[in-house]
C-alpha cells in the first residue's frame, strides 16, 4: 500500500490515489483529487471557490494553507452594488436560507491555493496533475446519486442566471442522476492553470473577465481585489486531546477554534469515552463562544492568541495519507455558487459573501481583503508525533460537530474511520438538537430538549472524509462519507 485518498466522489479519490501510485506525496495526491473535484463535484468546488490545505507528517511542523475566499471591494463604488437573491435550499427536515447573485461574490482563492501548494510541496509537475482532470471536463462525468440530490436542493441557484442554467440545466431542468456535465470552458481553464499557474485568474485575461463579468451584475469585485490576493501559510492551532495533539484550522477561519474548545470541554470531563450528553455540552459550550466580540475579534492576532490560552488550556473535503505517514487535509467550498458563470471560462463563481453564517454581524460589513470566518477544519491528530488521523468535512455550520463525532469515535470508542464516518451523528444550534435515526436522544438527553430528527442520514450533517494510521500495527484505513457520495481508495 502506497497511501489513501479520501474524497466526496469516486473520481475524485481515484485521481488522488493513482497519483501515490505514481510514486506522489500526500499533496500530490491531494492537488489531483482537489482538481477532479472540480469537474466531478462542480456544485461544491471550482476555480470560483476557497478553501484551507493543511499538511502534516514525521519531522515537520504542521502548515496551513489558508487560500480561502476574501471580502471583495477595493476601490469599489459600494452604492451601485446590487441586492443578492435570498433562496430557499430544502434538506427535506431542514430548510436554510442562501443569499446568491453578483453582490454575494468574494475573491476566489482556488487557483492561488493549488499554485502555491504545488510550489511549497509539489514533487509533479502541476500540468501533470491538471490534465486528467482537464480531461474529465471536456468529455463530461456523469452525476452520480450524491451530486444529483445536491443539484436538485440547489435547482433555484442553479437556474437563476442563464449562464449557469446553461451549464447546469441544459435541458431546462437541472442534471439529473445518471446526466452528464461536461464543459469544455472548464477544461480549458484546468489546463491554463497546470501550464502557466495563477497568474492568469489574479493578473491576467481570466481576471479581467471575471471582475468585467462580476461588476456587469451589480458586485464589487475589482481588479485590485485580485491582483493583491495571496494564500496565507499559519500556523495551526493546536489543542491536547487524550494525549493526542490535535491541529486544525486557526484564525482568522473561526471554526478550528471552536473545534478545538469542544474536544478541550470533552477531555476535562474525564477520561472515559464520552457520552451523547456529553457530546452535546461540547457543542453548546462552542456555539456559545461565537458571540459577536469573538466574530469581530478574530482578525487580531492578540485576541486569538488570548482566546486559545482561556479556553483551550457546501463543501468538500479531501484527505490523503501516504506511506511515510505524511497528510494533506483540504477542504473547499463554492458556497452554493452565486448563479454567475464567467463566459468562456467555466468558472462558477462563489457566494461566500452571501452566507448568513459567515456574516453573523451583517452583510458586507468586512474589509476589503478581509478572510471571511469560515467553519472549515481540516484537522489532524498526531500521536508522539507521527499522524493517527487526518480528517475534515463539508456542511456549513455543522462541519466542526461532524469532526468533534469522528474524532471521538475514532479516539474513544476505538473505531475505524470508517464506522466513525458512518456513525449517525447530531448537531446542535440555536437550541435544537438535530439527530439522525439511530442516536440515543430519549436514553441520554433530557426531555425537554427540543429535537428535531431526520429520516435518514442527510447531507446536511456533513460531508466527513478521513483516513486513519496505527503505526504500531502497520495499518492504514479509509472512509468516504456516505452522505455526500464519498469514498475511500487504496493506492
Amino acid at each position: 500500500m502506497t497511501g489513501i485518498c479520501a474524497a466526496g466522489h469516486p473520481l475524485s479519490a481515484e485521481a488522488g490515489a493513482r497519483i501515490l501510485r505514481e510514486g506522489g506525496n500526500a499533496v500530490d495526491a491531494a492537488i489531483a483529487a482537489m482538481l477532479t473535484s472540480w469537474v466531478a463535484e462542480p456544485l461544491l468546488t471550482g476555480p470560483g471557490a476557497g478553501g484551507y490545505l493543511l499538511v502534516a507528517g514525521p519531522g515537520e511542523e504542521p502548515v496551513l494553507l489558508d487560500f480561502f475566499v476574501a471580502a471583495p471591494g477595493r476601490g469599489a463604488d459600494h452604492s451601485r452594488r446590487a441586492e443578492m437573491l435570498a433562496v430557499d435550499v430544502d434538506f427535506g427536515d431542514a430548510l436554510q436560507v442562501f443569499n446568491v447573485g453578483a453582490a454575494s461574490c468574494g475573491v476566489p482563492g482556488n487557483p492561488a491555493g493549488v499554485a502555491e501548494a504545488a510550489r511549497r510541496w509539489g514533487t509533479i509537475p502541476l500540468a501533470e496533475l491538471a490534465a486528467p482532470a482537464a480531461c474529465l471536463a471536456r468529455e463530461g462525468v456523469p452525476l452520480n446519486t450524491a451530486q444529483a440530490y445536491i443539484a436538485e436542493i440547489l435547482g433555484g441557484i442553479l437556474t437563476s442566471t442563464p449562464e449557469a442554467a446553461a451549464l447546469f440545466a441544459p435541458g431546462g431542468r437541472v442534471l439529473r442522476d445518471g446526466e452528464t456535465f461536461r464543459s469544455p470552458e472548464l477544461a480549458a481553464t484546468i489546463e491554463r492553470l497546470g501550464a502557466e499557474g495563477a497568474d492568469p485568474f489574479y493578473t491576467g485575461d481570466i481576471a479581467e473577465r471575471t471582475v468585467a463579468w462580476v461588476s456587469e451584475h451589480g458586485g464589487t469585485l475589482t481588479a485590485e481585489d485580485l491582483a493583491t490576493y495571496e494564500p496565507v501559510a499559519r500556523e495551526p492551532v493546536r489543542a491536547t486531546y487524550r494525549g493526542r495533539d490535535v491541529v486544525t484550522n486557526p484564525p482568522p477561519n473561526a471554526g478550528g477554534v471552536l473545534l478545538a474548545l469542544a474536544l478541550r470541554h470533552l477531555d476535562a470531563a474525564g477520561p472515559g469515552p464520552p457520552r451523547l450528553r456529553d457530546v452535546v455540552a461540547a457543542m453548546e459550550a462552542a456555539q456559545a463562544e461565537r458571540t459577536p466580540e469573538f466574530t469581530t475579534g478574530l482578525a487580531d492576532p492578540e485576541f486569538a492568541r488570548a482566546f486559545v490560552a482561556s479556553r483551550l488550556g457546501s463543501t468538500t473535503h479531501i484527505s490523503v495519507m501516504d506511506a511515510e505517514g505524511h497528510a494533506a487535509s483540504v477542504t473547499c467550498t463554492n458556497g452554493e455558487g452565486s448563479g454567475l458563470v464567467v463566459p468562456g471560462t467555466g468558472i462558477h463563481v462563489n457566494n461566500i459573501m452571501g452566507e448568513e453564517d459567515l456574516s453573523p454581524l451583517g452583510f458586507h460589513r468586512a474589509a476589503p481583503g478581509t478572510r471571511m470566518p469560515s467553519m472549515m477544519a481540516p484537522t489532524v491528530v498526531l500521536r508522539d508525533g507521527e499522524v493517527e488521523l487526518t480528517l475534515g468535512s463539508a456542511g456549513s455550520n455543522r462541519i466542526r460537530s461532524a469532526i468533534l463525532q469522528v474524532i471521538v469515535g475514532v479516539v474513544d470508542h476505538g473505531m475505524t474511520a470508517s464506522q466513525a464516518v458512518e456513525a449517525p451523528r447530531v448537531h446542535v444550534e440555536n437550541g435544537v438538537v438535530f439527530a439522525e435515526p439511530g442516536v440515543p436522544v430519549e436514553e441520554e438527553l433530557d426531555p425537554e430538549i427540543d429535537v428535531t430528527w431526520f429520516r435518514d442520514r442527510n447531507v446536511f450533517f456533513g460531508g466527513v472524509q478521513a483516513v486513519e494510521r496505527d503505526a504500531a500495527a502497520g495499518r492504514m484505513s479509509g472512509a468516504g462519507d456516505p452522505r455526500r457520495g464519498g469514498v475511500a481508495v487504496v493506492a
